[in-house]
């Protein structure tokens, strides 16, 4: 069982502000590839999903001279962490399972490694899950940010994800949480 869907932690007023700010044609992607990569590696896509949609929640927006400046982005951001923070700090007032949460939350940090010390983690499937869907939406430039999508249109595809979700949960198992 859900305790909250992908559409109430859309419409929350904090996931608005960021989501807008990292792109939520994005996010929505990327939730998407989600949901088919969580069946490839026997993934929760309740968790899956969750953990995509938010994974850019942390951005900063990096300017010079009034202009994005994609390589002081690149040298500089640590947005994993923020992001990490942020959604897990707005599924636990959205009334998440902490334990989801955590998981969502340690996917979101490990979903990319621009601001990690050289070497390898051993990441969980979940981790993995997140960091495999977002690398399929990425453009050159980050331009991946910038796509547009009206706010109706993205309300649509998020409560069709969620059925999908739900469909999914219905006739699957998972062997582990995330």
């Amino acid at each position: 069982m859900r305790n909250v869907t992908l559409l109430e932690i859309f419409t929350h007023p904090i996931a608005q502000k960021y989501l807008t700010r990292s792109g939520v044609a994005h996010a929505i992607s990327v939730a998407y590839h989600a949901l088919r990569l969580s069946k490839q590696f026997n993934v929760n896509p309740d968790l899956a999903t969750k953990a995509a949609l938010l994974h850019d929640i942390g951005h900063y927006e990096w300017y010079t001279d009034g202009q994005w400046d994609y390589e002081k982005y690149k040298k500089n951001d640590i947005h994993a962490i923020k992001g990490a923070e942020r959604a897990h700090k707005l599924l636990i007032r959205l009334g998440e399972n902490p334990q989801h949460a955590k998981e969502i939350a340690l996917a979101i940090l490990l979903h990319t490694d621009s601001y990690l010390p050289e070497g390898e983690l051993q990441k969980r499937p979940l981790q993995t899950v997140v960091r495999l869907a977002d690398e399929a939406d990425e453009e050159p430039g980050g331009n991946h940010h910038y796509r547009h999508i009206d706010h109706h249109q993205a309300i649509k595809q998020i409560k069709r994800l969620d059925e999908k979700v739900e469909k999914t949960l219905k006739v699957t198992h998972f062997k582990r949480l995330g």
